[in-house]
């Protein structure tokens, strides 16, 4: 699945991760699709729950050599 936005979020820590796909998230179209590249560890918990909270669907959480990568689906 081709993701209409990419964030790069290698590097930062909690609440940075978060605080850049909401930004995408209120920015995009219902039905777009965000891939998130974070290493950090917190990203794991902060994410899903993010999503949960916002009515975005956790398409797949793929474990990658640099972090992790969430494929959301915006509400």
């Amino acid at each position: 699945m081709t993701p209409d936005h990419d964030i790069d979020a290698l590097g930062l820590l909690c609440p940075l991760p978060v605080l850049r796909l909401r930004k995408v998230l209120l920015a995009a179209r219902p039905g777009a699709v965000i891939r998130i590249l974070a290493d950090d560890p917190v990203a794991r918990i902060d994410i899903p729950h993010f999503c949960a909270e916002q009515g975005a669907e956790l398409l797949q959480t793929e474990d990658m050599d640099q972090g992790t990568a969430f494929t959301i689906r915006a509400a």
